[in-house]
């Protein structure tokens, strides 16, 4: 009966309360008779059915009324996955789509926005016996994040050279470094800006006296309109200008593993796997070494490896001087009644590229992982074993957003790999190619560009400062031990803290991107951070606190992706 009434009323006070992973939000609204069902009706209409079908007369107790609270949470959240999960698209179960009886690995999702290699116009033998096309280990050549970063530590440091700052009126901070090179007469001009920096060497032979700091820098680049620049004196600016340079080159890489079972075709389903299959254990295998957390000292890619918190193993290795870490999906926690398990989609959800391992015929969909970071996924399926060494035989796919850039190594034709070397030697370089082809796409190459104007403008202000205090400019002497000189010991100031605090938020949390989190339940805690000397650094879009929030504040969504 109160039901009829809220509904005959045309201006009705409707309340309604949407939960979620982070609590509920309570809110009034204006009701309209006319407008489709919502989640907000959904509760209703809950409410008003177990109050109808209750009996009065008899009590309900506490741990019942618990009970029928939860069921209610339960079917609701249930509900609001359903509307946050792609549909699977119609044309899966049609013989179009299949490839001599079997679906292909990855299917394009009904929204696009994905390409996939190979295509699935193209159609391929996946028999082991065919003979494949591009399997030569030497050609897997390992792509550089930043071809240029170590030229000055490599021509500058060692040698006796100048360094030089200035702020253009429309490039804003330059920072100048000129080293001239007796022994092949020669100079090598850097010239650093917000955009990028350029690099150039000249015979002094075109010169009848060496140029000045304005011409060089007007050499590498027309739109240089500054009438001179300050000399660096700073004794220790080589450091900073390496620190500066060598932001972006890392060593250690972490991806995300995932395990799909045949007949699984959602993100929960796929993030619900707790138990491992031999043949997947020995497809981890192939990666790397499976290791304990608990005291481990190699690059963690954000694993806790004192609490137990992630977990007490994970999938680690070295490869040409690399660390990897893997997250596994099956060795992160698993949590009992939450079906968005965010214990591991933090991890995973927080990764550029993840692999994924399929058993059965089922295939991938490109966006089903619904994340702001994953931009790209390696899938794996085991097809079957050889009769003569009954070794596995595995069939690799790749799908990325389509602002990612192509990489290598090419896939063989047909992309089917008997030996486990080769499929080893394979995945992991291009996966590390696909984590810095990524770096391109759209979103981080804005997020970096950002980053770099940031720390530039740190460089030049702390460069341009400490020179002025080593020629006893009293303008500068008397500042505050924060802003001015700090201890000699200490010989990094004002930049380098920034540049840490910049490499301490590799995780790429929504605050590393600036995008406002909901706020309530577990919300409220400080993200960790990590200590200064811990070896946890890896190539990613390097952001301090307050960058990256104009680009991505519309695409905020109620994704689940917390620091790791």
């Amino acid at each position: 009966m109160e039901r009829e009434k809220r509904n005959d009323t045309s201006f009705s006070r409707k309340r309604s309360f949407t939960f979620g992973a982070y609590g509920g939000v309570d809110r009034f609204t204006c009701g309209d008779d006319t407008r489709p069902e919502s989640v907000e009706d959904n509760i209703l209409n809950i409410l008003d059915s177990t109050t109808i079908e209750s009996k009065p007369s008899l009590p309900v107790s506490s741990n019942q009324r618990e009970t029928e609270l939860f069921e209610i949470i339960e079917k609701l959240q249930g509900s609001r996955i359903d509307e946050q999960r792609c549909e699977f698209p119609l044309p899966l179960k049609s013989q179009l789509l299949t490839i001599g009886g079997e679906l292909p690995l990855i299917l394009h999702s009904k929204s696009g926005g994905y390409w996939i290699d190979p295509p699935l116009e193209r159609l391929v033998d996946v028999s082991p016996a065919s003979s494949p096309y591009g399997l030569d280990p030497e050609s897997y050549d390992i792509m550089e994040r930043d071809g240029e970063a170590k030229i000055y530590h490599e021509f500058f440091h060692s040698r006796y050279h100048h360094s030089f700052t200035a702020v253009d009126p429309s490039l804003g901070p330059l920072v100048l470094s000129v080293c001239l090179e007796e022994e092949e007469n020669k100079l090598r001009v850097i010239l650093r800006m917000k955009e990028c920096s350029l690099h150039g060497v000249f015979s002094v032979s075109l010169f009848p006296n060496i140029p000045s700091a304005v011409e060089l820098a007007k050499m590498l680049c027309n739109r240089v309109t500054v009438s001179k620049f300050e000399v660096v004196s700073y004794l220790k600016a080589p450091e900073l200008i390496t620190a500066f340079d060598e932001h972006r080159v890392s060593p250690n890489f972490k991806f995300g593993v995932l395990y799909q079972k045949a007949g699984q075709f959602t993100e929960e389903d796929i993030l619900s796997n707790d138990e491992e299959s031999e043949e997947f254990k020995e497809f981890l295998s192939v990666l790397g070494e499976t290791i304990q957390l608990q005291g481990f000292t190699g690059f963690r890619g954000g694993l806790d490896v004192s609490h137990g918190q992630t977990g007490s193993e994970a999938v680690f290795t070295s490869f040409h001087g690399r660390e990897i870490m893997f997250h596994v999906a099956t060795k992160l926690p698993f949590t009992e009644g939450d079906p968005q398990q965010l214990q591991r989609k933090r991890h995973i959800g927080n990764d550029i590229v993840a692999l994924v391992y399929q058993e059965g015929q089922t295939p991938f969909l490109s966006d089903i992982i619904k994340s702001h970071f994953l931009h790209c996924f390696l899938v794996v399926r085991g097809i079957q074993r050889e009769e003569e060494t009954g070794e596995a035989v595995y069939q690799v796919s790749v799908t990325a957003r389509e602002d990612v850039p192509p990489f290598g190594p090419v896939l063989p034709d047909p992309p089917i790999f008997t030996d486990r070397s080769l499929l080893r030697e394979f995945l992991l370089t291009k996966l590390i190619n696909a984590e810095i082809s990524c770096y391109k796409a759209e979103q981080f190459s804005r997020l970096e560009l950002r980053t770099r104007s940031s720390l530039l403008d740190s460089l030049q202000a702390e460069l341009s400062t400490r020179s002025q205090c080593m020629m006893g400019d009293p303008s500068v002497s008397a500042l505050p031990s924060s802003e001015g000189v700090r201890g000699a010991s200490e010989g990094s100031g004002g930049f380098i803290e920034n540049f840490k605090r910049a490499i301490r938020v590799r995780s790429h949390s929504f605050e590393t991107l600036g995008v406002p989190r909901k706020t309530g339940g577990t919300s409220s805690q400080k993200p960790k951070t990590e200590k200064d000397g811990e070896s946890d650094k890896s190539p990613g879009p390097l952001l301090t606190d307050s960058l990256g929030a104009t680009e991505l504040k519309d695409q905020a969504s109620s994704q689940e992706e917390t620091e790791k």
